[in-house]
């Protein structure tokens, strides 16, 4: 067992409770597979009702997976990297399919791999802490962990925003948008916890009693212009819309579309669009999975995560440098099949 995270199992609930808070709480192999080891054994567990899935401390909930081992393992052979995604799209994959209630406490930075193991919970807390967002195209990823299914299925075209431009939605804009079942004020949880603990039977009532006032959820008043604006799933029609238009909003976003990887931007668009027609979880998983065995080993992702944490320096060369550069041919061979012992198979 690693110190990582920390697994207990009380009389009628397991609880599970990151803990890598240098990192704010980022996934590596050893901790997916202690979250899948732990789910298993509950699953068949009469005695365990429900999950509960937390942080242990600091500001974060769950920033993402392990990016700087990730680019390590990209630079040669891809394999640690390929097996870390093969795991953890494994664990996304269960919990999503896990036939008990998880409570997925959101309270601080949800982000990446915090964004995938958050999604499949039944119940899903936000707070006056959370910070939720998909900043793939910033690091020449993708939008992974499940992405492809639940930003396609969020209302309008916000999924397609969220995965362009990886802007943050606060606790009570995900809320309001479905991306939380519940927003409590972060001194509520404890209390939350222990209920749930006593009552695993009750947690919606529970819940809901401990709910607060959700704070105006101030995306709503941008809704209509992300409809607009990314309205297409082609890349530079959106680039076009944002600079066709005078405003303050529009061009905000077009300048912060010009400091993403053009790859990874039209990766997410088809990613997402065939996400929405996806018939089932495993199905997503397997089309990321390809996805993921394909970009780890390319320059955007190698060089986003350079400029991120590697040299810190926030100023990437993308190569193709421009959404025009990026072919067809090029985002069809990062969506190729693999072949049938490479394929990703749900547990």
């Amino acid at each position: 067992m690693t110190d990582d995270i920390i697994i207990k199992k009380s009389d009628r609930i397991g609880h599970i409770s990151l803990n890598r808070p240098k990192v704010i709480h980022s996934l590596n192999l050893d901790m997916c597979l202690a979250m899948t080891e732990a789910l298993l054994a509950w699953r068949d567990d009469d005695a365990v009702e429900a999950v509960i899935l937390d942080h242990s401390e600091g500001r974060g909930f769950c920033a993402g997976g392990d990016i700087a081992m990730l680019r390590e393992s990209g630079l040669t052979d891809g394999k640690e990297g390929r097996d870390f995604f093969y795991k953890e799209y494994q664990l996304n994959h269960l919990m999503f399919e896990y036939a008990k209630p998880i409570v997925a406490f959101m309270d601080g930075i949800t982000m990446g791999g915090g964004v995938g193991i958050s999604q499949p919970a039944k119940y899903k807390v936000a707070t006056e802490n959370t910070r939720f967002a998909m900043p793939e195209t910033g690091i020449g990823l993708f939008p992974d962990v499940g992405g492809g299914w639940y930003l396609s299925r969020l209302t309008g075209r916000l999924g397609q925003f969220l995965a362009l431009t990886g802007a943050r939605l606060n606790g009570a804009e995900c809320k309001e948008v479905g991306i939380a079942t519940h927003y409590l004020e972060s001194e509520a949880l404890e209390e939350a916890k222990q209920r749930i603990s006593e009552n695993p039977d009750r947690i919606e009532g529970i819940l809901g009693q401990l709910s607060g006032k959700v704070p105006e959820a101030r995306i709503t008043n941008n809704l209509d212009k992300i409809d607009k604006f990314f309205a297409s799933d082609r890349f530079e029609d959106i680039l076009a819309a944002l600079e066709a238009d005078d405003s303050d909003w529009a061009a905000k976003e077009r300048d912060t579309l010009g400091t993403k990887s053009p790859q990874t931007c039209k990766v997410a668009l088809r990613q997402l669009k065939e996400g929405a027609a996806m018939e089932s979880f495993a199905d997503e998983m397997r089309n990321e999975y390809r996805i993921g065995h394909h970009v780890l080993v390319m320059h955007d992702f190698l060089e986003g995560v350079r400029a991120l944490i590697v040299d810190k320096d926030n100023d990437p060369k993308w190569n193709p440098p421009t959404p025009e550069d990026v072919s067809a041919e090029w985002i069809d061979n990062i969506f190729a099949p693999l072949s049938a012992d490479e394929e990703w198979k749900p547990l």
